[in-house]
């Protein structure tokens, strides 16, 4: 293993030693979740347009199943390894505890940068991987879903070739698949629409006046588009957004509708205004990924890749809040640098957990045969967000420590609960 992949898999331990200090969880509890039940690299060869032949690998890591069966993203993206996948899979363990669904924690991926493939490469790429992991996965055992750089259409796609190789339709394997191909309504937004169902919590609990509360989205994919429209529709000021290539910022605040339809019309984010499909350029200032999280706002939504604040810029970081929407942007040593000057992390385990959510109703809905109306998919939404973000602000404040500390201890218990009840050291030796 890579120091970088030792490096980001240790660092997601620490998350778990330091909740062990508050949860009182049976000791066996610590020692299971310390490692993953399996790990599985495959090579994934793709006949290219030219008629090359091009191998990549591709991953897939089950954590825990101690509470369902697992369930977690499938990304691909140039720097996917092996200590990657099992840092993501550890998060999807304590995220799907955090809100209460019956599921442990997968995930997976590629190394690939999926820019540099032609569409029918993509196909390929996906159908060859789905192929190798295939053993591995099903309704009942691992279910994977989209992830960075990933999509419905390629979930449609790996379900179709599972179904061909099960021999039969198993739509409840994969989630985040197209609508007319089983997914559900209400996926496309749910990572987007869980963090703003915790951020008007905040709102709530802090009193904010959305009009005065300057918003900076890290990252312009699925997730940072959906929560800054729905944060601009109720009068927040989204002053600055950044993609891959950098960002851009505008203190008055920018027009999210034109951003989003600019970006999906050219895939470049700049700063316009569009009436109909006519866009102007406004005036705004570039700024670079880094610049963009150290502006000054009142709440920072980094979006986009992990281990964006890290120890050697923390300090620089201005807002008092940040709602992490991306998986593990913030390392440990950049969160104990936020915590001493006193900001609100609400962390990603909480903060981004709609996806698998509404993922787990896709599920369910598949495996009953059902197709909920949006409105009820957007309720049952927000009751956990809603529900789980208060008992993990309580626990906070009832422990005297950080917020993801407290969401971490909070999904530990649930964990533990589940570990002790299929028996630990002490029901095995007690003699009564």
């Amino acid at each position: 293993m890579t120091d970088h992949q030792s490096d980001i898999f240790a660092d997601a331990l620490q998350r778990l030693e330091s909740a062990a200090v508050h949860a009182a969880v049976d000791p066996e509890t610590i020692t299971r979740l310390r490692q993953p039940e399996q790990v599985i690299q495959v090579a994934v060869p793709v006949r290219m347009d030219d008629g090359s032949l091009k191998v990549f690998s591709g991953y897939r890591v089950r954590y825990n199943s101690t509470r369902g069966p697992t369930k977690g993203g499938l990304r691909y993206h140039p720097q996917v390894d092996m200590g990657e996948v099992k840092a993501l899979a550890f998060w999807m363990t304590f995220k799907c505890a955090v809100v209460g669904i019956p599921y442990g924690g997968g995930k997976g991926g590629v190394s690939v940068n999926p820019k540099e493939l032609s569409r029918m490469e993509l196909e390929r790429l996906s159908r060859s991987f789905i192929a190798r992991i295939a053993p591995f996965i099903g309704p009942d055992t691992d279910i994977p879903a989209p992830d960075v750089y990933t999509n419905a259409t390629i979930m449609g796609w790996m379900a179709d070739e599972y179904a061909k190789i099960a021999g039969k339709q198993q739509p409840g394997v994969i989630t985040g698949k197209p609508l007319a191909l089983g997914g559900s309504l209400g996926r496309d937004d749910a990572t987007g629409r869980g963090a703003y169902y915790c951020i008007k919590q905040l709102e709530r609990l802090k009193r904010w006046d959305p009009s005065r509360i300057r918003v900076a989205v890290q990252g312009w994919g699925n997730a940072g588009q959906h929560v800054a429209r729905l944060l601009h529709a109720d009068g927040y000021r989204i002053v600055a957004a950044s993609d891959s290539r950098g960002g851009i910022y505008k203190p008055e605040g920018f027009d999210v509708p034109s951003l989003i339809h600019f970006k999906n019309e050219t895939r470049q984010l700049k700063g316009v205004y569009c009436k109909g499909s006519v866009c102007e350029l406004i005036d705004h200032q570039p700024v670079t990924n880094e610049e963009l999280l150290e502006l000054d706002v009142d709440l920072l939504l980094p979006s986009a890749v992990e281990n964006v604040i890290t120890e050697e810029n923390a300090a620089r970081i201005k807002a008092p809040f940040i709602v992490e929407l991306a998986n593990g942007p913030v390392t440990s040593a950049g969160d104990a640098i936020l915590q001493q000057q006193g900001k609100l992390v609400v962390p990603d385990i909480l903060a981004n957990a709609g996806g698998v959510t509404v993922s787990y109703f896709e599920w369910v809905q598949n495996r009953a045969g059902l197709s909920w109306e949006l409105e009820e998919v957007h309720s049952r939404l927000q009751t956990i967000m809603t529900r789980e973000f208060g008992a993990i602000y309580q626990l906070m404040e009832e422990i005297g420590t950080d917020m993801r500390t407290a969401a971490y201890t909070h999904a530990l218990r649930r964990l533990g609960d589940a570990i002790q009840a299929s028996g630990t050291m002490g029901w095995f030796t007690d003699s009564e």
